[in-house]
């Protein structure tokens, strides 16, 4: 079987939904695959599990003389996969020819251009930062050229960040393992759950969908919310006095503690500013709600619109507080078995376009055509 190098920008204690099912489990039936991880507190590189490596994160830069000096040959693998960092690609890319690998660049998000807009929003972005992030994308752009293939979430993606990228692509988008669904624990009371899961700043703008729960006559509804950033939600939520009795506020700090929260939940809330950062791809928290079979209200995109059908296995709107209030008004008034049909209806769907087993599958043919 021939040998894969996956190269990740993770810590070794990340809980990732895409790396786990796509490279450690449905990638294995085509590959032997290793998997590289960092490390803060680690001196020397340590094998876990049969697939993970973890590297000093100071040997970041290294990591191919890191490898050959703990004994692993690089001339075996047929592979080499970079997930996001282009620093680590430019020096993969400098050995390509000496060990005959093929290169692949992940890009799950643009992480870069994602902290420029943010800065935009809080009025830090400078001029510098344009120039500096032109000069960057040119060079990321001559970084992937020299790749064997290019895996993108979406070609959007690539479309609006890197448009002059050449390089064959093959799209990863998010997706859901066929393998591992979770039951949707329906609770007891009368209420309808929403949740959110993840960021919350001013980007994302998530006052404009709290100003539509404030619109709502009927008080029949829970906001669950689970973010890493607890400060800045209770100076958000301390803006809502008259919400502060139907929202909860979590901080799941695991992957399982999170879906866990889901499947307690009727509705999941995905909602974004109208923005070309968050209209390139599918947030991976969406499927995280489907994996449950929880219904999600989402942005009304063409990237969404390409997956879901209104009414039927997601509802989908404008971000503006009266367009998402018409909406949570026509959710709250759904019986929970309508509820429920919604998210039986979205899990099909994507079991059948976008699960992590088929995904593999098709990777694995593109690269055996390189």
């Amino acid at each position: 079987m021939q040998k894969f190098l996956y190269i990740t920008d993770q810590n070794e204690y990340s809980d990732n939904s895409f790396i786990g099912p796509l490279f450690e489990k449905y990638l294995t039936k085509h590959y032997d695959i290793d998997i590289i991880y960092f490390s803060k507190f680690k001196g020397t590189l340590e094998k876990k599990d049969e697939n993970k490596i973890i590297i000093p994160l100071a040997d970041k830069l290294n990591v191919l003389e890191v490898l050959e000096s703990n004994g692993i040959n690089l001339k075996d693998y047929e592979y080499v996969a970079v997930r996001n960092d282009t620093k680590i690609l430019k020096e993969v890319i400098k050995r390509k020819n000496i060990y005959g690998f093929k290169v692949a660049f992940r890009l799950s998000f643009p992480k870069r251009i994602a902290k420029l807009q943010i800065d935009e929003a809080n009025n830090k972005k400078s001029y510098f930062d344009i120039i500096s992030n032109k000069i960057q994308l040119h060079q990321e752009t001559s970084l992937i050229n020299e790749c064997d293939i290019f895996l993108p979430t979406t070609r959007k993606m690539r479309d609006n960040y890197l448009k002059d990228v050449k390089t064959r692509t093959f799209v990863i988008p998010s997706a859901i393992d066929p393998e591992v669904l979770h039951d949707n624990i329906q609770h007891e009371g009368e209420e309808k759950r929403f949740f959110y899961a993840g960021t919350l700043d001013k980007l994302r703008e998530f006052e404009t969908v709290l100003d539509a729960f404030a619109l709502l006559s009927s008080g029949s509804f829970k906001i669950m919310i689970s973010t890493k950033d607890p400060e800045y939600a209770q100076d958000l939520l301390a803006k809502y006095p008259n919400l502060r009795e139907n929202i909860e506020l979590y901080n799941a700090t695991t992957k399982e503690e999170l879906l866990k929260l889901i499947a307690k939940a009727d509705i999941g809330l995905s909602i974004l500013p109208d923005i070309t950062l968050f209209n390139t791809s599918t947030p991976v928290k969406i499927m995280d709600y489907y994996a449950s079979a929880v219904p999600c209200l989402m942005s009304k995109n063409d990237n969404n619109q390409s997956i879901f059908d209104d009414n039927k296995t997601a509802w989908l709107c404008d971000f503006d507080k009266d367009s998402i209030k018409e909406k949570l008004d026509e959710i709250i008034k759904l019986s929970k078995d309508e509820v429920a049909l919604v998210g039986d209806n979205g899990q099909h769907r994507l079991l059948d376009i976008r699960n992590y087993k088929r995904i593999a599958d098709d990777l694995a043919h593109q690269l055996n055509v390189l």
